[in-house]
């Protein structure tokens, strides 16, 4: 029996797992475990055969013309320098590219090595899977607290009142909310007369075990939760709480939010007046209450407002930063130091160069990369790096930037499979599979309900010659660096492992301030360089040993001895603790967000009312990278056209039959699903699918195609804030596929 962290959505569940040699033969759920006891789904009960995928490349890939050859991991890397070093030396670093896709935070070399090889490209045009998720809420963030990492998590197991808008964690397992058994949860405090209310467009599964759900008009997040805010001043409900003499700002938000009344917003959100008011009222009454948003606040024209108002909300209530509330975790692996106030959080440091979008929290809009690969002229990008991402089915206008790729000078990706966006590629570089890596939520502990932590060792050992992830990103920034790909690993290893000590070291508040790098040093514990550098993270950190100075502290070696993970206890009160705004105190208004609150205000009186498109999660995916597994893929079709009765009897659309939708940007064909689920005016699809392109080599996912929605998602449209894209409420046209 073996025990580790499924790496596979953000939940960070506890697997058991039965092995027989190198395989896996049995996950389920480990009962054991701190923080999930024993919940599993669907993807964590698939692990094994995601492990055991045919599909999965395990040598390195060259394409020669349309022609693929597996070669050795040297040639692999001499192709690499061989294809970046003259665009670098003619056209200028910023002529590559990179992209960054999601599952780059479930591994530790992600969340460990990427940053270094970002270091050493020193390109500006660095894009990610942000900037079609959840940069709004990074900004909002940095806005209010000075942190774009200081996310409020919902305080599930101790709040009376949820309102979650446009989430859907039954299917997602929580998001920006790392919660196992988010249903259960939830299912508890209904048990102990606790109410849970969901506002989305779509009946979602959580929507369906709602004590009320209430359907909005895509989009008008925003303009909801400003007349809530309304409703707060005009009937006297703010009560800061515990927040008096911690907030700044109050009086300009009451101003900000006159022109927002429930009477005025009504129509366009699509929810009567008094049901406004009466949200609003049971947030301020409840004992406590927590009020949750995420992709569908996200993905929108005012993003960043609505994520921004969600947490004004629950700061004009004195939900914030109290039990029962929204919290701000305290992982365990982060530092014990306050780096000091000063420096008010920024966007824009620089812009993209055909757009002149701004660049946010280092990386610019991804909805923008096609315009620079096509854009001729200085800093036209002709090079791009890939890391664990599928942009050609995850970012608006696919098929635009399915072109752009294929025209570029060179291209590489570092991915365990030839899928639509690698098969554009010229060298890929498969990862060796997760069983043989250590594996640590760096990413994920930050956002957790409940402060823990749990560290899974490798479980099988590394096959000679075949690098893992750090290896490869560490030997490409060596690449990027001019090293070459033959430079010393070792010597860049130690040299990262000090620099964590000599800053340990140099922080106040830290256990181990003042003392003397090389003595810590040689009692770091770790096999690898991943471990070692966890180790100094969690000696150092909150719950740390101090290197000797605290013998119940944490360590890798206590987490080893702890396989089921140790609970660290409940999340506490951080204000003003962990606020890095200049003023020391939440900024509640910015110039920035108060600056865009004109723009809501004037698309309030021209919204519109034709057929919108919006997507849908779904618990057997996690966006495009997990549908080529058996038994993930097993029932019927789930790539369908979701239509409201009325809206298919007036478009004579048919169950099951085909329909025609086009966007500004493009057009797929989908079978149709009639149902009440979606409202009115509302047709949705499911995200990540478009398989079965030439050039690809996943077999199962190729036998279930689907349709891509980010066809239909217009790249030109962002959240001028963030530079976000918005994916949710596309305006299209329905049509009987003739």
């Amino acid at each position: 029996m073996a025990y580790r962290t499924c790496p596979l959505c953000e939940a960070t569940c506890g697997l058991e797992l039965t092995m027989e040699g190198e395989a896996i033969t049995r996950v389920r759920g480990d009962a054991d475990h701190v923080f999930s006891r024993g919940f599993i789904c669907p993807k964590g009960a698939a692990f094994g055969e995601l492990v055991a995928d045919p599909d999965r490349l395990t040598r390195p890939m060259v394409r020669d013309g349309s022609a693929w050859r597996e070669v050795e991991w040297p040639e692999a890397f001499a192709a690499v320098q061989a294809g970046l070093a003259p665009i670098i030396e003619q056209h200028g670093r910023d002529a590559v590219a990179v992209y960054i896709g999601n599952p780059t935070v479930h591994t530790m070399a992600g969340t460990q090595f990427i940053v270094p090889l970002l270091k050493a490209l020193m390109t500006r045009n660095n894009f990610s899977a942000a900037s079609v998720d959840q940069i709004p809420k990074h900004v909002s963030c940095g806005y209010m607290y000075g942190d774009v990492l200081a996310f409020p998590i919902p305080d599930l197991d101790r709040t009376d009142h949820l309102l979650i808008l446009g989430a859907n964690p039954w299917e997602s397992n929580g998001s920006l909310c790392t919660a196992p058994d988010f249903r259960g949860r939830v299912k508890a405090m209904q048990r102990r007369g606790g109410k849970f209310v969901v506002v989305d467009p779509r009946r979602t599964r959580t929507a369906a075990e709602a004590d009320e759900y209430i359907p909005i008009r895509p989009g008008a997040d925003a303009w909801l939760l400003f007349a809530m805010v309304n409703t707060l001043f005009a009937e006297g409900l703010v009560n800061l709480r515990h927040l008096e003499g911690h907030v700044n700002g109050v009086d300009e938000v009451r101003r900000l939010a006159v022109d927002f009344t429930p009477e005025r917003v009504a129509g366009a959100c699509g929810i009567p007046a008094d049901t406004i008011r009466r949200l609003a009222r049971e947030v301020a009454a409840a004992p406590s209450a927590a009020v949750y948003g995420r992709i569908g606040t996200s993905q929108v024209e005012f993003g960043t407002l609505a994520s921004w108002l969600v947490d004004v909300v629950a700061i004009l209530t004195g939900n914030l930063d109290r039990a029962g509330g929204t919290m701000f975790t305290l992982a365990a692996h982060r530092p014990v130091h306050k780096p000091g106030r000063g420096n008010d959080f920024v966007i824009g440091r620089w812009a993209s160069r055909v757009r002149s979008l701004p660049e946010v929290f280092g990386q610019l809009p991804v909805a923008t990369l096609a315009d620079e690969i096509e854009t001729p002229g200085e800093g036209q990008v002709r090079a791009l790096l890939t890391i664990a991402g599928n942009p050609v089915l995850s970012t608006p206008n696919a098929g635009r930037l399915d072109g752009a790729l294929a025209s570029l000078e060179f291209m590489v990706s570092v991915d365990p499979y030839l899928n639509e966006t690698t098969r554009h590629a010229n060298v890929i570089l498969p990862p060796t599979d997760p069983m043989r890596v250590g594996h640590f939520d760096f990413a994920f502990l930050d956002n957790a309900i409940r402060n823990y932590a749990a560290y899974s060792p490798p479980l099988l050992p590394a096959e000679p010659g075949r690098p893992d992830e750090t290896e490869i990103l560490t030997r490409l920034a060596h690449i990027a660096a001019g090293q070459g790909p033959e430079a010393d690993l070792e010597a860049t290893y130690e040299a990262m492992l000090m620099h964590a000590l000599r800053q340990r070291a140099g922080y106040a508040e830290s256990p181990v301030f003042g003392r003397d790098p090389d003595e810590l040093r040689a009692m770091v514990d770790g096999d690898t360089i991943n471990e070692r550098l966890l180790d100094v993270s969690l000696r150092t950190g909150a719950y740390g040993d101090g290197f000797g100075a605290n013998a119940d502290g944490l360590s890798l070696a206590k987490l080893k001895a702890n396989p089921h993970g140790v609970d660290l206890g409940a999340l506490q009160p951080r204000v003003p603790d962990n606020l890095l705004t200049a003023s020391g105190k939440i900024e509640l208004v910015t110039p920035p967000l108060a600056d865009d609150v004109p723009r809501l205000l004037a698309r309030l009186d021209g919204a519109g009312n034709g057929m919108v498109l919006i997507g849908r999660r779904q618990l057997r995916s996690n966006n495009s990278w997990m549908h080529n597994v058996p038994m993930l893929m097993t029932g019927k079709e789930r790539c369908t056209l979701q239509v409201h009765p009325d809206d298919a009897s007036r478009l004579d659309l048919t169950d099951g039959e085909q329909a025609r939708v086009t966007s500004r940007a493009g057009e797929v064909v989908a079978p149709v699903e009639v149902t009440d689920d979606v409202m009115r005016g509302v047709v949705s699809l499911p995200h990540g699918w478009g398989h079965g392109v030439d050039g690809t080599r996943m077999a199962v996912a190729s036998e279930h195609p689907g349709v891509n929605f980010n066809t239909l998602a217009d790249e030109t449209v962002v959240d001028p804030l963030s530079g976000n894209a918005v994916l949710q409420g596309i305006p299209v046209k329905v049509s009987a596929l003739s």
